[in-house]
Parts: structure tokens; C-alpha cells; sequence
């Protein structure tokens, strides 16, 4: 059996006004940078506040604060602040914050997801706390749908004889971001693939060990990495734990951009480890796991 993943992941403290925290999983972070003169970019997003020049790249930075709802960074302020270079996405995007607090070690058991009633527009996936002060996981994806939009829609083709290999096989799609499910569902609504969804592990982990009980096993679990609850890693090992839900063939799907991610995935039990969103990929993945379910 496989190593058992650490729940223990890095957190990355910042604040973006003067009372709340907010944070973000180190594994998506390239460095924190003080901050750098900017050029401008012609015909970007309000919120995207010019370009630095970083270890001979041109990097897009996007004020944080502005985009999820708070007052703007102010040029006074902007000497004091800081840009998270992120890999999120098969982008690398710098984000202003007002100031970095910390990285601590958090379980994501600790995490829960945030409350349903803050909207669709709430940029989170998660709360926690850390020294009695509330921590708010922000949604990069989420923020990065809205400030960089696709420009075309991300969908994939399959032959007919393709789409009968998938169509029998139950199908299970888990994300914690709204974006990412909905690109995921866009993918599989598009080719006429019917799925199950949900967005977090635990729930995941029910709907597989309920499946299993009624005769209707899950065959291709979809899974995030970073989850409030239960995350990907744990997910992943906890299935291939459970010689009722083994079987399955296991794609982590991820907005890391880190081979460490991928090494570790495999570390589980999973199948493949794939770098969100690309549909061509996910349902090509999709496909090696019913022509390896069919050989098995």
C-alpha cells in the first residue's frame, strides 16, 4: 500500500484590510517579492495594476484587495507592500496584498468550507483559524475567471466509439471551486457524459462508499488537491485503502503548477495528476482509465 499523504499543508497568512487574514496553500506560491516599480498594461482589467520585471520575466500584477471587494492599494501604500508570485492555472500571476503575516501548518481536516449564504461571487473555499483569529482561503481560481476569462471555451471533442467507452462508466467530478466544477461539468455536458459532482472529499468519500453498497461503484474519480476536510492526497489513499473502492481509476486534478504535486499524487495511488483546466487532457486522461478498467 502506498505512504499515507500529510495533511499538514503550508498556509500562507496575509491581510488585504487592516482586520481580516486571508490565505492561500503555499504550493501554489513561486516567491513573495517587496514590492517592484510596475509598467503598465494597455486594455487589462481594472484590477490588474501593471507588470514587474522578475528574474527576467514580465509577470501581471493584480491588486488583491480591489478584486475580491476591498478598498484599492493606493500608491502611498504600494511601498510597503508585498506581491505573492503565484502558479495557479498555467499562469504565473503576481498579487498585491497590503502586508504578509506568516506561513503556519495547517491540517485541512481544520478547514471547513465556507457558509452557502455568501453568494456565488464570495471569493472562498474555505475558513479556518489560527491563534483565535478567523483565516479566509481565498478562491484563486475563481478570482483569476474573472480577471483573465478564457477567451474561447475550453471544450474537447471525442470520437462515438470514444464516447460509449465513457457514457457506461459512473463518473465522479470533486472541487471545492465553483469555477473549476463548472469547467469540469462544461467538459463532460459538452461530449453528453453523464457525471456526479460534489465539492468536497468527505462527501466524495460517501458518495463512493454509498456506490459501493448499492451495486453502483464509482469507475473514474476527478479530484482536486486542496480541499477543506479531505484532501486530494487523502481521498486518493483512502480509496485505495478500501478494497470496495480500490478500483478506481484516480485523475488529481489540480490548479498547482508543481511537479511536487504530481510526485506526490502518484505517492497515493493515483493514476495521473493533471494541471487544471485543459479538457483536451482531462477527458483523454479519462480515457486511459476505461481502457485500463477494461483490461483490469
Amino acid at each position: 500500500m502506498k505512504s499515507k499523504a500529510n495533511q499538514s499543508q503550508g498556509l500562507l497568512l496575509f491581510r488585504l484590510s487592516q482586520r481580516q487574514l486571508f490565505a492561500m496553500g503555499t504550493l501554489k506560491i513561486r516567491e513573495l517579492v517587496p514590492f517592484q516599480p510596475l509598467s503598465q498594461l494597455p486594455n487589462a482589467h481594472a484590477c490588474v495594476v501593471g507588470a514587474a520585471a522578475i528574474r527576467g520575466h514580465t509577470i501581471p500584477v493584480v491588486d488583491m484587495a480591489a478584486a475580491v471587494g476591498y478598498a484599492p492599494i493606493s500608491k502611498e501604500e504600494m511601498a510597503s507592500s508585498f506581491i505573492i508570485i503565484t502558479d495557479c492555472q498555467r499562469m504565473v500571476i503576481g498579487f498585491l496584498v497590503r502586508g504578509i503575516e506568516k506561513i503556519v501548518e495547517c491540517n485541512w481536516r481544520d478547514i471547513e468550507s465556507p457558509p452557502s449564504n455568501l453568494g456565488k461571487n464570495a471569493f472562498l473555499t474555505g475558513v479556518t483559524r489560527y491563534d483565535n483569529q478567523l483565516i479566509q482561503l481565498l478562491d484563486l481560481e475563481l478570482l483569476l475567471s474573472k480577471i483573465f476569462p478564457l477567451a474561447s471555451q475550453n471544450l474537447a471533442g471525442v470520437t462515438d466509439i470514444q464516447r460509449e467507452q465513457l457514457r457506461p462508466l459512473r463518473i465522479l467530478l470533486v472541487d471545492d471551486s465553483k469555477v473549476a466544477r463548472k469547467q469540469l461539468c462544461d467538459a463532460l455536458d459538452n461530449l453528453n457524459i453523464p457525471y456526479d459532482v460534489t465539492s468536497n472529499g468527505k462527501e466524495a468519500l460517501t458518495i463512493m462508499e454509498q456506490g459501493a453498497a448499492d451495486k453502483r461503484p464509482v469507475d473514474i474519480l476527478v479530484s482536486d488537491i486542496e480541499m477543506p476536510g479531505l484532501d486530494g492526497y487523502e481521498l486518493a489513499f483512502e480509496v485505495r485503502d478500501n478494497p470496495l473502492l480500490r478500483h478506481a481509476y484516480i485523475i488529481l486534478h489540480t490548479s498547482l503548477s508543481s511537479e511536487i504535486s504530481v510526485s506526490q499524487a502518484h505517492q497515493v495511488g493515483a493514476n495521473e495528476a493533471l494541471t487544471k483546466f485543459d479538457a483536451r487532457e482531462l477527458v483523454e486522461a479519462m480515457l486511459r482509465g476505461a481502457n485500463s478498467l477494461t483490461e483490469s
